[in-house]
């Protein structure tokens, strides 16, 4: 069977249309709620769903991602416990999904067991924001599986060699990363991603989604312009942090991300 990325890739290239990519850590504010949020961004037309694996020390996340990850492992979240609401997303839905954490909580679970048993429970990527590549080949423990699509992040400080090679080594979709720091909405748009699409693009037939700031429906417009998708994440998770409580969650995150949605298709 396919990886549902690549054929989602495949069918926004036959539409002609940039894909959107949402981003919400697992189990925030609880696995039941999570699990909303993940149907309600599947109704509000996202293509791809990062769930974030809750970690302790995020250090690749801002302030607003940070403190979802917190409310997650208060609530009791777990790796087996992400890997089973990914189960139960699954069991309704054919989006894919892509496991956001960091080496980490995967290497204390088993490396191993980790990629056998995601892609048993529906995962189909897996980013791994603290693993370069490069370490696979020297520690055989940290060996990648063929269970699941290997993304990979690009900076707009990667070097031109080194983004050669993190376009040899990815699979799915290459995500780049439109500014420096940490995660985290911003009242502007780097400069010069379409450029720097450009340069990853001669290095890969991958589809390239950018990330990082987004967070309103006019920038995921003016970034679609230029990258095959769109990644916004900390402006929906702070959706769901000022709705934490209310029964109205699932419907406030799906009202704000399909904005968004339309605006990325609409270009």
């Amino acid at each position: 069977m396919a990886n549902r990325i690549d054929s989602t890739f495949a069918r926004l290239k036959d539409e002609g249309k940039a894909g959107f990519v949402a981003y919400v850590s697992g189990g925030d504010p609880t696995i039941e709620k999570s699990l909303e949020v993940l149907r309600a961004l599947e109704r509000a037309g996202a293509d791809v769903i990062e769930v974030g694996v809750p970690f302790s020390d995020p250090l690749a996340d801002g302030v607003v991602n940070q403190m979802a990850a917190q409310r997650a492992l208060e609530a009791g979240a777990t790796m087996p416990k992400v890997l089973e609401l990914v189960r139960e997303f699954r069991s309704q839905s054919e989006v894919p999904v892509v496991l956001f954490t960091y080496l980490n909580p995967v290497y204390t679970y088993g490396f191993e067991a980790f990629h056998h048993e995601a892609a048993a429970a529906g995962a189909d990527g897996v980013l791994l924001l603290d693993l370069p590549p490069d370490e696979g080949s020297r520690n055989a423990e940290l060996h990648e599986l063929p269970d699941l699509k290997h993304i990979r992040l690009i900076a707009p400080t990667t070097p031109e060699s080194r983004i050669e090679t993190l376009c040899k080594a990815s699979e799915g979709f290459i995500y780049y990363v439109s500014r420096e720091g940490v995660t985290g909405a911003q009242t502007e748009l780097s400069s010069g991603i379409e450029a720097q699409v450009a340069a990853i693009k001669r290095h890969t037939d991958l589809p390239v989604a950018v990330g990082f700031g987004i967070s309103t429906p006019e920038q995921a417009a003016q970034v679609a312009k230029a990258a095959d998708a769109v990644v916004v994440g900390s402006a929906i998770v702070k959706v769901v942090e000022q709705n934490a409580s209310s029964p109205e969650l699932a419907a406030k995150v799906e009202a704000f991300v399909k904005p968004l949605v339309q605006a990325a298709k609409s270009v």
